[in-house]
């Protein structure tokens, strides 16, 4: 009886345990969604990118087909939204983080921005992989 609640003990704390992971990852991917928010709203692209993956292995997808890299995504970001007017306001609504496997997730939202040149709206999907302690944004497909 006693290994059974010994047992018992263990798989509670070790679901317990894991609950808190997640929902502590959840808040700290929100936290890099919500930084990304403020800098794209302050037409600051270069600390919008801090959000992503400093790597040639930079997935972005959208319907001009894939860039690959930190670097050329940015510049991508530049040249869609050379000026103020064009990033304007950015809002997300996060419709749902799934884990997919430990240290990695996937982020299903949209995308509202209010600016000069017209609204634009969209849907996205990111996928966050836990590197060097941080949550970074290793492939993206926004439409």
């Amino acid at each position: 009886m006693k290994k059974l609640i010994v047992l018992f003990c263990i798989v509670c704390f070790s679901s317990s345990y894991g609950q808190s992971n997640k929902e502590a990852d959840i808040k700290d991917i929100n936290k890099v969604l919500k930084k990304q928010r403020i800098a794209w709203s302050n037409n600051n692209l270069e600390e919008f990118m801090e959000g992503y993956w400093k790597s040639d292995s930079l997935k972005f997808y959208s319907s001009n087909g894939v860039t690959y890299g930190w670097e050329n995504t940015l510049d991508r970001y530049q040249k869609a939204y050379p000026t103020e007017d064009h990033t304007g306001k950015l809002n997300f609504k996060i419709n749902d983080i799934s884990n997919i496997c430990e240290g990695s997730y996937f982020v299903l939202g949209e995308y509202h921005i209010k600016r000069e040149v017209g609204n634009a709206d969209g849907i996205f999907m990111l996928v966050f992989k836990k590197i060097n302690g941080e949550w970074k944004i290793i492939a993206d497909t926004s439409s």
